[in-house]
């Protein structure tokens, strides 16, 4: 797997606002750094030559913070937040240069294990065009459930969508994905926003992909 390229898509456009601070939310510290460069280095580990980062609120501060943190990444900010897939197509030119995985990413999930994402990697070297990264909180209230049959992944259910039985589902949507680079694009551009918010939701990508044939699995991280 040493020689598949990779490109992490770490989205950081977040505000912040429930933090009542004006500075960017994935620049907070943990443990000495900003919560979106433990992600930068957790991508880093698990082989991800390059990273894109896509930024909005305080994107100067964005960019100047990178800078330190992760030097070589591109920076892509989104105009209007539109969405989680819309948030990743901002950051289609990287995205277009034909790496062979695709890590997706959020900036203010500082504790993701970089074996998650190299696992997740591994599936995709495997044949899968869409791997999850998914975990199982001690009570999965309030999370999307990763709902499977026959050991593929069928689709990702918020809760408040869920049926009382896949609200009984302990395996949950930990937000992260790999996804195959060859299909990535088109996955995405696929996304629609037939919905109550008139969203760009990156995790109908699930049964996009599902509907097309292609393999789409779940993979278990620990947050511990």
């Amino acid at each position: 797997m040493s020689q598949r390229s990779c490109l992490s898509v770490i989205l950081a456009a977040g505000e912040g606002t429930r933090m009542k601070s004006v500075l960017p939310k994935v620049l907070h510290q943990i443990a000495g750094l900003p919560m979106v460069a433990h992600v930068v280095k957790a991508a880093e580990a698990a082989g991800a030559g390059s990273q894109a980062l896509v930024i909005g609120h305080g994107a100067d501060e964005m960019r100047k913070a990178a800078a330190k943190f992760a030097p070589k990444a591109e920076t892509f900010v989104q105009e209007k937040r539109l969405g989680t897939a819309h948030a990743v197509l901002a950051a289609r030119e990287a995205i277009s240069k034909g790496y062979d995985d695709i890590l997706v990413m959020f900036g203010d999930t500082p504790l993701i294990d970089a074996d998650a994402l190299t696992v997740a990697r591994l599936k995709l070297a495997e044949g899968a065009a869409v791997v999850v990264i998914g975990f199982r909180p001690p009570s999965p209230t309030g999370y999307g459930r990763l709902i499977e049959k026959d050991g593929k992944l069928v689709a990702i259910r918020e809760e408040k969508d869920c049926s009382e039985e896949e609200r009984k589902i302990t395996f949950c949507n930990a937000g992260m994905m790999a996804v195959a680079g060859a299909h990535a694009l088109k996955l995405l551009d696929a996304v629609g926003n037939k919905n109550a918010k008139g969203e760009y939701y990156l995790t109908d990508i699930v049964e996009i992909a599902g509907a097309r044939g292609l393999d789409v699995i779940a993979t278990e991280a620990s947050f511990e």
